[in-house]
């Protein structure tokens, strides 16, 4: 699902008071973040993940690799931190607006 620029404002806001549950290292994109993201998303369905200190062109690329690696759409790319929604597959907890 792709998520148009009305749902990503809507879930930029939802997600202004959470803090980042996932951290991304030095070492960059792993697969252990890459689990720990997924595990995340499963769990709440929108979280954020703090992206490494790095250039912006490299961050929003770890942003976009790890949107593809665990089926999520990126909402949102502040400094660094990417804000990530899945929707989850049995019990959604966030309704997007129409």
């Amino acid at each position: 699902m792709t998520l148009r620029g009305t749902h990503k404002k809507y879930l930029r806001g939802l997600a202004h008071h959470l803090e980042p549950v996932v951290q991304m290292g030095k070492e960059g994109l792993s697969e252990g973040v890459v689990r720990a993201a997924d595990v995340a998303l499963t769990d709440h369905e929108l979280i954020k993940v703090r992206l490494p200190q790095v250039d912006r062109t490299e961050r929003k690329a770890l942003a976009a690799s790890l949107e593809e690696r665990t089926g999520s759409d990126l909402a949102g790319l502040t400094g660094r931190v990417a804000i990530l929604y899945r929707k989850h597959p049995d019990e959604p907890k966030i309704r997007l607006p129409r």
